[in-house]
């Protein structure tokens, strides 16, 4: 018996390789303007040294981006234009029309409010009410009120300030040009990818990151970064996911010098309180609240704890539940002997 199949042809996502400069500043602002984290980052001992080298207007922008998180305005313009210099991002925002330009500011919320978001570019009352869907965001509804209080023209020149201030002075450190190398090649490597399991290719290129297919999302991009080490951001539009994920350690290797993920997995473990929780949550998964009640710590300090060992990957959190994870401790202690051992 003959079959004629009417199924449409199964969709799937298409994933994209995309590195620029512009994406390496506006991470290396992100991350040097998330001060309660900060501390886990591979480049924070960098920036706490060399911060005596940015003159006032660069510290002044920093400090207002760190207070308005409108790093968050930078990444959305930079996935909207794709600009393959710093020059070429100022000259684009600086053209875009006012409405294009405030749109891609906003954040997504869901399909139902999209009609709300759109009416919200030309509506301030309609701009007040999709602000108040994001009430309970960590840093999106201060990011929206900051919108609120400013005018296109004020967004404009604040963004293209911050990206070319802290390019002018990043692009002096001596590792730039390397690490634009090695960006380059992340994106080489990967730059046909097949999509047929892109779950796999996910997890396979970020180093573990677990992806499961959203409605919707037809383009994810896979965006090599350094300046965010250790930790993978990841930003979803209507129709993109975005994932920022850190290059692989054996591009900084030197005989004899510790890797940043062997020296910041020695300090995560460097503390008494850390370590129960690996020996804890080697039991069993469990929440902020019941390890707080366990160890008798207030919740704010465990939450600073166990940042570090996230940083570390040494646990993962899911929904507000925290697990080990056994298969990167093996890994580190794996690393660790390799690096003893090896012949000098």
């Amino acid at each position: 018996m003959k079959k004629l199949n009417l199924e449409p042809k199964r969709e799937t996502v298409a994933l994209k390789a995309e590195s620029s400069p512009v994406w390496e500043v506006i991470l290396g602002i992100a991350g040097f303007t998330y001060k309660v984290n900060r501390h886990t980052f591979h480049l924070n001992d960098q920036w706490i040294e060399e911060e005596k080298s940015m003159d006032l207007s660069l510290l002044n922008r920093l400090e207002y981006i760190e207070q308005t998180n409108l790093w968050y305005g930078m990444i959305m313009l930079q996935n909207k234009i794709s600009a393959d210099s710093i020059d070429s991002f100022i000259h684009t925002v600086e053209r875009m029309e006012d409405e294009l330009f405030f749109e891609t500011l906003l954040p997504y919320h869901s399909r139902e409010a999209e009609g709300l978001k759109k009416e919200s570019v030309s509506n301030p009352s309609k701009l007040y009410e999709y602000t108040e869907l994001f009430q309970t965001h960590i840093y999106l509804y201060g990011y929206l009120h900051t919108l609120l209080k400013h005018s296109n023209e004020q967004l404009k020149k604040l963004i293209q300030g911050a990206v070319e201030s802290w390019y002018e002075w990043v692009c002096k450190h001596p590792n730039w040009e390397k690490w634009m190398e090695i960006l380059e090649s992340e994106q080489k490597e990967h730059s046909n990818l097949e999509t047929v399991h892109p779950s796999s290719q996910i997890e396979h290129i970020t180093g573990g990151a677990q992806y499961e297919p959203e409605p919707g999302i037809w383009i994810v991009k896979m965006i090599p970064q350094i300046s965010y080490r250790p930790w993978l951001l990841e930003l979803r539009t209507m129709e993109e996911k975005l994932f920022f994920y850190p290059v692989k350690e054996e591009y900084f290797s030197e005989p004899g010098v510790p890797s940043s993920q062997l020296v910041q997995g020695h300090k995560a473990l460097g503390d008494g309180l850390r370590l129960s929780v690996l020996y804890e949550l080697r039991k069993g998964s469990m929440s902020l609240q019941e390890m707080s009640r366990l160890f008798q710590v207030s919740k704010t300090t465990l939450h600073h704890q166990l940042s570090l060992l996230r940083g570390a990957k040494f646990i993962r959190v899911d929904k507000g539940i925290y697990s080990i994870n056994m298969n990167h401790l093996q890994h580190f202690s794996e690393e660790l002997i390799r690096f003893i051992g090896e012949e000098k």
